[in-house]
């Protein structure tokens, strides 16, 4: 069977993903050995997240990163292989140790990481992803996502600026998710950089560090006056903030979900949301679907790897109407 050709191009990090299930504060007194429920090896990674769970929803994604010679990079494209996403825009770089993430879930789901400052998930830069661009693969897809928005600290804000004029150049639409910013990043640094986005998917913590607001409309507010065409805040348990210049959608959580483990439900929704988007949904549908994908993706362990399909998705959806 001919691999069908990637409708979206995720950019950003691949790394292993080691989750520690449940973490409770005592176990890191006195010495020994402690014992946990789960210790799981799986990857993970903004992009890689997003470009699994895109193609796990019948949309074939490709991934634009860059790992190690090692084992852990081996594992990597392992489970990109089995996932179907598309892998030949992923570097390998000599000498460089592939990302690996500590993964302490608690008790009520959320968690915390333990990364390394040296590790492949802080070291992508513009180099490794401009040839990307020019792939008969990349020439094909609908949607480019900036999955990592400021994870790497080798991707600078002009850097960023510099790939989303390349990416609109080449016509496509123009998506980024974040991370918490790491050295003080406000819209009056950012904000240049953003206005280039035709959608962004902050939660309200990364919304408010940029915007110095934590009410979710006055955030969106913020980010659409410095030229972002829409903007999906991701609320967790409340569900998401959809605003754009003529239209506002609060879309409600899916009541119900055992939240197991909320690794990767931000990134699950942004997968989602731009499967919406390539399906031609309207705004507030892509934000319903995004909504009903993360719900499932909480009730498992680790970033991408429950069980859920597509058909659970939309039944979540459905269970709605």
């Amino acid at each position: 069977m001919t691999a069908r050709l990637p409708e979206a191009a995720l950019i950003g990090a691949g790394i292993v993903d080691i989750p520690l299930v449940p973490v409770r504060r005592e176990m890191f007194e006195g010495t020994g050995s402690q014992s946990l429920e789960r210790i799981a090896l799986g990857v993970g990674g903004d992009a890689l997240n997003e470009a699994i769970l895109l193609t796990r929803l019948g949309h074939p994604a490709m991934l634009v990163s860059v790992i190690g010679e090692d084992a852990a990079g081996d594992i990597v494209l392992r489970a990109l292989d089995e996932a179907g996403v598309d892998r030949g825009c992923v570097v390998r770089r000599p000498g460089l140790d592939t990302g690996v993430n500590v993964v302490m879930v608690r008790g009520d789901g959320e968690r915390g990481f333990i990364t390394s400052r040296s590790g492949s998930l802080r070291r992508l830069c513009l180099s490794d992803i401009l040839p990307a661009l020019e792939t008969p693969a990349f020439a094909g897809v609908k949607v480019a996502c900036l999955a990592s928005l400021f994870v790497s600290e080798a991707l600078t804000i002009p850097d960023m600026t510099a790939l989303f004029d390349a990416i609109r150049a080449k016509g496509k639409l123009l998506c980024a998710d974040a991370t918490r910013r790491k050295h003080g990043e406000t819209l009056k640094e950012a904000g240049a950089m953003l206005s280039r986005l035709d959608y962004f998917f902050p939660n309200l913590e990364e919304a408010a560090l940029l915007t110095g607001t934590d009410d979710p409309d006055d955030a969106a507010d913020a980010l659409l006056g410095c030229g972002v065409s829409r903007v999906a805040i991701k609320l967790g348990a409340r569900g998401c903030l959809l605003k754009g210049r003529d239209e506002r959608h609060l879309i409600p959580a899916f009541p119900g979900a055992k939240c197991v483990d909320t690794t990767g439900a931000g990134d699950t929704f942004a997968a989602a949301f731009i499967a919406g988007l390539l399906e031609g949904r309207s705004f507030a549908d892509c934000g319903r679907l995004a909504n009903a994908a993360a719900s499932l993706c909480v009730e498992h362990v680790g970033a991408n790897a429950g069980t859920w399909t597509r058909r659970d998705v939309e039944e979540r959806l459905g269970s709605r109407d």
